[in-house]
């Protein structure tokens, strides 16, 4: 015999519920069956709101038992053909009654215990009923109350179950019963005097439990709307995948850690018996579902990730604890007196604290309670008054095997770290098939999915990028990302996210992924902008592995990264002004990346897209030495200077430059030398040497007037006014046989720029183009340096070294 049980999404209508009679229908075939239902969808919720009402106005309670009528008797038109009227006459009788209770609430201004487990029970008689007629149509089936079956205790709301009257009462009638089908309503019992009394919270499951125990069942089958138990909530972690096996101390775990397809108690009764429990999905029949059992196959270690919302961590503290026994006595005797369930645990063992995990809603009750009850403590200050802290989640990573896992609770938390989840408390059983930690509620759907990413995605991490700047460099970079994700994805295991894009004016955020095909449209129709506000959502988004990326050259947004890095989001930049900028900026940079977990990368600031500042960091984290640099960083310059020639004017040059996109938009700071002040600075202090930009030596070759403009275009005026100048630089170094390169230099703890006149035996003199030349001269390259050349401007190349960043933080 099997066991089947309904929840109230699969029978919340007429359509839903002839799914459930063609399910019925195929599992009866092979087996005689028990059908539990629950009420239909959301009527037990509106059953207690329409008592709750009934208390102030017994014509607001009518209102939602009309609406609750409604559905009852359209189900039963669209489902009940042969003996309707019989249905309809003996529905509307237990609608008589319950509006009779209403009315009895509001009279005697009273809703006891007892009576919201009458109001509440009438979902299930309801439902149970008119499924199982609807079933008689065409099979062979028959309705029982559960009432008569499940005897328990006398509270009312949560019952108590006996086991051994309701065994015998379960097995007797099943013995004489001939129907190859019947429906009960799951939910309900009665205690020894036949009053109504209900099984709580998971009650219907919980009944459809007992049943299969009492009758020892094949198999317990729960049918929801989801298609098993995943390893973690679907909803919010879209990569979640359903469980194939698990087994009965893994399957509480997670129903305790708030898997809702299941609840804890149910297990129990089927767990003694070692009766499987499938769960399977209405809507999908066809689906496998998750198989609960004594020794399932699966033997992975971690078997799922959940959480509870919720939840307040209640702290008993002090110095008077140490040592004197009886504290936990008196902390959970005093909870449990006032009905307060703990969910979570710990104590440091120096006995100074106990922490505990219970529901928001109980919060200022158990502090109320708890105040009173160590009040002497408190007052004689042994221990300190009792702390509460709300806005909580406890998230718990499960698996029976996890004890045979090194390391697993070092990559759990680890985890967590990297993306500045701030653990609150931990707990750990002996049994090793849990650990929970409690966190900020903000951060659950975060944890939850850098947590699946760690356990179930490991070949492929995602990272989720929000992108400043798309301009020149900005464009070229999201239409590589475009151009490169499947790639990535099947080659590097990569998927690269764009959340956010921003210029100076609007911002479009999209939390699946901004579709790189139309991202130009989907801006321009964004919101308004600005630094702080493109910040904000960015943490209200509070997503894992987030990436700023700042393609500008703008001094503004270069101060908002450390905000970026405090909240463990990496930063990438082409902006070269953060870096070389006051030392102490520099540095505070560079050490809020170490302490927030979160990457700091500037390949590009030199160079573009060579490897300079990527090459310089492995030399000196390998021990090497760095006592001098010569280079030619300006891929602008080297562009301006190997096109330049009497035939060409020096303006012209310089505004092709900038329309080719070599230059910065502000051509100026390139050919004022102090972009390649910067690159210099940038490489010194990555040599380790602490550096300021005024005390690089500028050698500037521009005309005072040209210096002191303020727009490009008074700047490109006085370039061609002062173009003899230009043209007496340029014969100058002819008449030496020599080329002119704009050179930065780092030696004995100084540096300078300006332009040389390159002879033709030096290794700068056959640099072409926009190329980019760096020597580094090193205890271990002293005589022949260390030569890294190539293309060193242009928004292609730029934006390829920014996407080398991206892969630099997806490999750590």
């Amino acid at each position: 015999m099997k066991v089947l049980k309904f929840g109230g999404s699969s029978v919340a209508n007429s359509e839903n519920i002839k799914q459930v009679l063609s399910i019925i229908a195929n599992t009866s075939k092979e087996d005689k069956i028990a059908v539990v239902v629950s009420a239909f969808g959301k009527t037990t919720n509106k059953l207690l709101a329409g008592a709750t009402k009934a208390l102030q106005n017994a014509e607001h309670a009518k209102q939602i038992l009309t609406e609750i009528k409604t559905l009852h008797f359209t189900v039963i038109n669209d489902l009940v053909k042969t003996n309707t009227d019989e249905v309809l006459e003996n529905v509307e009788i237990l609608f008589t009654k319950l509006n009779a209770i209403y009315e009895g609430i509001f009279l005697l201004q009273e809703l006891s215990d007892k009576t919201l487990a009458k109001v509440s029970s009438f979902g299930e008689r309801l439902s149970s009923y008119i499924i199982a007629n609807a079933a008689k149509e065409n099979l062979n089936a028959a309705h029982k109350d559960s009432r008569e079956l499940i005897i328990t205790n006398d509270i009312y709301l949560n019952a108590q179950v006996n086991f051994e009257k309701t065994d015998a009462l379960i097995a007797s009638y099943f013995k004489n019963n001939q129907h190859q089908i019947t429906v009960l309503g799951g939910f309900i019992s009665s205690n020894l005097e036949n009053e109504i009394t209900t099984l709580g919270r998971g009650g219907s499951d919980f009944s459809a439990a007992i049943y299969a125990a009492a009758l020892n069942a094949s198999e317990l089958q729960i049918w929801t709307d989801v298609s098993g138990m995943f390893t973690a909530n679907p909803s919010v972690v879209k990569q979640a995948h359903p469980i194939p096996e698990i087994s009965y101390e893994e399957a509480m775990e997670l129903s305790h850690f708030g898997a809702k397809v299941l609840y804890p108690p149910t297990i129990q009764p089927a767990l003694r018996k070692d009766i499987p429990i499938k769960i399977k999905n209405t809507f999908s029949p066809e689906n496998e579902g998750t198989l609960i059992c004594k020794n399932p196959q699966s033997k992975s270690d971690v078997k799922g990730i959940s959480h509870i919302d919720e939840i307040s961590l209640i702290t008993l503290e002090g110095g008077g604890m140490i040592g004197i026994p009886g504290f936990s006595k008196r902390l959970f005797e005093a909870l449990s007196l006032a009905q307060i369930n703990v969910v979570f645990i710990t104590q440091a063992s120096s006995e100074h604290s106990i922490c505990v995990g219970i529901y928001e809603a109980d919060a200022v009750k158990a502090k109320e309670v708890l105040d009173a009850t160590f009040s002497i403590e408190i007052d004689r200050k042994k221990i300190k008054p009792i702390s509460v802290e709300n806005d909580l989640a406890i998230i718990a990573v499960v698996g029976e095997s996890m004890k045979n896992y090194q390391g697993l609770s070092g990559q759990m938390f680890s985890t967590l770290g990297r993306n500045n989840v701030n653990v609150r408390a931990i707990a750990q059983g002996s049994s090793e098939k849990n650990i929970s930690a409690v966190i900020n509620s903000f951060d659950a759907k975060k944890a939850l999915n850098a947590l699946h990413e760690q356990f179930f995605e490991e070949r492929t991490k995602q990272l989720n990028l929000f992108v400043t700047g798309v301009g020149n460099v900005g464009e070229r970079f999201l239409a590589q990302i475009h151009q490169q994700k499947k790639f990535l994805k099947e080659n590097l295991k990569l998927n690269i996210r764009v959340i956010g894009i921003s210029n100076s004016r609007k911002m479009f955020f999209d939390k699946s992924g901004i579709n790189l095909k139309n991202w130009k449209e989907l801006l321009a129709n964004g919101e308004e902008t600005s630094l702080s506000a493109f910040h904000e959502q960015v943490k209200k988004l509070n997503l894992r592995n987030s990436v700023f990326i700042d393609n500008t050259a703008n001094k503004s947004v270069s101060e908002v990264y450390a905000n970026y890095l405090k909240d463990s989001i990496s930063v990438v930049t082409c902006n070269k002004i953060a870096c070389a900028s006051e030392f102490s900026n520099y540095k505070n940079l560079k050490n809020l990346s170490k302490k927030y977990n979160a990457s700091f990368l500037f390949e590009t600031n030199v160079g573009a897209g060579l490897p300079v500042i990527d090459t310089l960091k492995n030399l000196v984290n390998s021990g090497d030495r760095i006592h001098k640099i010569q280079a030619v960083l300006s891929g602008s310059l080297n562009f301006v200077f190997n096109n330049f020639n009497t035939e060409t004017t020096f303006h012209d040059i310089v505004l092709q430059a900038q329309k080719e996109g070599y230059t910065e938009p502000d051509p100026k700071i390139d050919l004022s030398g102090i972009d390649v002040a910067r690159k210099i600075l940038i490489l010194a202090r990555e040599s380790g040497y602490q550096l300021e930009l005024e005390e690089i030596k500028n050698n500037a070759f521009l005309p005072e007037e040209s210096l002191k403009t303020t727009n490009n275009d008074d700047f490109y005026a006085t370039l061609i006014k002062n173009e003899n100048h230009f043209q007496q630089i340029y014969n100058k170094a002819q008449e030496k046989n020599s080329r002119l390169k704009y050179v930065a230099e780092f030696a004995n703890g100084q540096a300078n720029v300006g332009l040389q006149e390159i002879p033709a035996d030096h290794p700068f003199y056959n640099l072409e183009g926009s190329d980019n030349i760096v020597l580094f001269f090193t205890d271990r390259y002293p005589e022949n340096p260390l030569i890294i050349k190539g293309a060193g401007a242009g928004a292609d190349v730029t934006a390829s070294g920014i996407f080398a960043d991206i892969i630099r933080i997806a490999n750590q």
